[in-house]
């Protein structure tokens, strides 16, 4: 994108965030429900399809121009991003990455454009770190596949109006190269999406588990064609990857919000007649997290420009998600602790965040999985004894 268009996307939606999204968080929180009129106006500002290819109705922002975006919009509660983040993301990456010109062209405009909301349903009670052992599985019967399973903690489900469903095609082959992907409309006979879930936070991103019992779907509806039969797990990899600069990026934005509030309580609050600000352990807790901010905030820049170049797509973003996922529950960490006993108060920020965060160093794969994941690829055929 044009740098002064750009310029100008990250101003009004910095404008939006701060001046809509952030006065509502409350009330998001105690609802658990998106207000509907922040849906439409995200809807119209192109939110649901920034991170899709422009011939499809999307802004096509780079890698490191998505990090910056997600910079802003984590400033703000995280069910805000959520409610479009997988179509810009792992579900409608599934599109760009593995989907047939056809699949594209009737899917990527409407999803990019908020009209359609799609959900990326891959985790399973068993299959969770290591996606390679799910055992939903589909079988051809005539020109249709039938698919059979179940799926958990899928994001946006409740209100989904299409499925990426990763299913086990060939169950005589290798765990990763068994796999296919495919493209199941919400109201399919068959198909029924759990109540939502109960969660510790992110309140106003919906989960909750799905079920496929006979689901029907068209030979057309395999992500990719006969050229995507058995290599959805290598696109769910390559989609999964790139939502993990996404997300870490969002971390960052949500370390600056809560090094802002530290900030700003420790220079209204007063202790023995003296600002807390003044302390020097205070001190040293905010010096702590603005470091910490700054360094994830580095790191993602560096992960999303190497992801652009291609020049590492792997290492790279599974650094960034463990080491920003971590930094941001130490910056909420200490926010709370900055605040002292107001920070354990419903109704106080940094409360509602400190439950937010606690989710990062688990989806888009967890902190252990990024340090087994970096240290493989570090060491080789020593990794493996």
């Amino acid at each position: 994108m044009d740098a002064a268009d750009f310029s100008a996307v990250l101003s009004e939606v910095r404008r939006f965030v701060r001046d809509r999204v952030v006065p509502l968080e409350a009330e998001i929180d105690e609802k658990d429900a998106m207000p509907a009129d922040i849906r439409e106006a995200a809807k119209k500002m192109g939110l649901f399809g920034f991170a899709l290819p422009e011939e499809y109705g999307g802004l096509g922002l780079s890698m490191l121009e998505e990090a910056q975006l997600m910079f802003e919009l984590g400033y703000t509660t995280p069910s805000l991003r959520s409610m479009f983040g997988t179509n810009n993301g792992i579900a409608g990456h599934v599109l760009m990455v593995g989907g047939t010109e056809e699949q594209k062209a009737h899917w990527l405009p409407r999803i990019a454009s908020g009209d359609v909301l799609a959900s990326f349903a891959l985790t399973e009670p068993e299959a969770g770190s290591d996606p390679s052992t799910l055992t939903t599985k589909a079988h051809l019967d005539g020109d249709e596949w039938v698919i059979n399973g179940a799926k958990r903690y899928i994001t946006n489900a409740p209100l989904a109006d299409v499925f990426m469903v990763f299913a086990r095609t060939d169950p005589d082959a290798p765990r990763t190269r068994g796999i296919s992907t495919f493209l199941v409309p919400a109201g399919t006979p068959g198909l029924t999406v759990a109540p939502k879930d109960h969660k510790m936070g992110q309140l106003g991103a919906w989960t909750a588990d799905v079920f496929f019992d006979d689901v029907r779907v068209p030979a057309s509806a395999l992500v990719g064609g006969d050229a995507g039969l058995n290599r959805g797990f290598g696109t769910a990899m390559g989609c999964i990857a790139h939502g993990r600069v996404h997300i870490s990026a969002l971390m960052v934005g949500m370390a600056e919000r809560l090094v802002d509030e530290s900030v700003g309580y420790a220079s209204t609050r007063k202790q023995s007649g003296k600002l807390i600000g003044s302390f020097q352990l205070v001190q040293g807790l905010i010096a702590d997290s603005q470091t910490d901010y700054y360094a994830g905030r580095a790191t993602v820049l560096e992960a999303a420009r190497a992801f652009d170049a291609g020049t590492d797509t792997k290492v790279g973003p599974s650094c960034t998600k463990y080491f920003a996922s971590e930094m941001v529950w130490r910056v909420a960490d200490r926010a709370v602790q900055v605040h002292g006993g107001a920070g354990y108060m419903r109704g106080v920020a940094v409360e509602r965040f400190y439950r937010d965060a606690r989710l990062f160093r688990i989806y888009e794969g967890t902190s252990q999985i990024q340090q087994v994941i970096i240290a493989k690829a570090l060491l080789g055929e020593a990794a493996r004894g």
